[in-house]
């Protein structure tokens, strides 16, 4: 299923920009410290007080280039960004148009209805509060609130299929929750959805070449579909390159996977 963007019209978001540091007429005046500046940061949410993220979450907002992305669970949102007043101006903002199940349904409206309010904010090294009258939303620094979980030896959990035109969500992935781990002398672990995988995974990471063979028991067309998918990711030379607790897996072929460490 392909991911299809739609515009909406400028949004007022949160305004967090490099602090500068105050010119007090001496030479030897320090400049704004990294851990004050947004631009290239990811924040994480780790608690909100008010009307809770439907599906828990996390609000994940990443800054770089002028730009904001964000997302609290289902779709992502994004748009170039411009500091007034203590907020963030976001224009020409679009989004993804995913289907998502469960009580992530409800997490595109949470977000939206959040970053039309015109959150206050304040930012203390790591530390990010954005607040509005009704909520008030705590974010930490992703390099501090998830430090990036080893490749090897992690069992990572799909969340995702990429083709080369789409990347897809569904209810059946979140059912079946295909796994994969990789020891630290390459042996390859795990389910593709419906059969069992094995297999080993050579090479230098990030790039690796997968071998996987399966068991061959039969389940239903969408859990079959999953399967395929999954080893379609799995099948030859692939970049396996970790941010935090999410594998992001590309094969060569065009193919790929999101996932998250269990």
């Amino acid at each position: 299923m392909a991911a299809h963007l739609v515009r909406f019209g400028p949004i007022v978001l949160l305004a967090l920009l490099a602090v500068s540091a105050c010119s007090s007429g001496e030479s030897d005046s320090p400049s704004s410290p990294p851990d004050q500046t947004l631009m290239g940061r990811t924040f994480l949410s780790t608690g909100v007080e008010g009307t809770p993220i439907p599906g828990g979450g996390p609000l994940r907002l990443t800054f770089k280039d002028n730009r904001v992305t964000a997302d609290a669970g289902c779709n992502t949102h994004s748009g170039t960004v411009a500091a007034e007043d203590r907020k963030l101006v976001v224009s020409s903002l679009a989004s993804t148009l995913m289907a998502c199940g469960g009580d992530r349904q409800g997490a595109d409206e949470w977000l939206s209805g959040f970053l039309n309010s015109q959150p206050g904010w304040q930012l203390d090294g790591p530390k990010l509060t954005l607040k509005n009258d009704n909520l008030t939303v705590i974010m930490l620094d992703k390099k501090v609130a998830q430090p990036d979980k080893p490749l090897r030896g992690t069992t990572w959990v799909v969340t995702a299929l990429l083709t080369p035109e789409a990347q897809i969500r569904s209810q059946t992935i979140d059912d079946v929750k295909p796994t994969l781990t990789i020891s630290p002398d390459g042996k390859v672990s795990g389910t593709a959805g419906c059969n069992t995988m094995n297999g080993s995974a050579t090479g230098t990471d990030p790039d690796l070449s997968f071998q996987v063979a399966t068991t061959r028991m039969l389940c239903a067309p969408e859990v079959m579909e999953v399967e395929q998918a999954v080893l379609k990711a799995l099948d030859g030379k692939a970049n396996a390159t970790v941010d935090a607790d999410t594998l992001t897996i590309k094969n060569e072929n065009g193919n790929g996977l999101v996932l998250h460490a269990q």
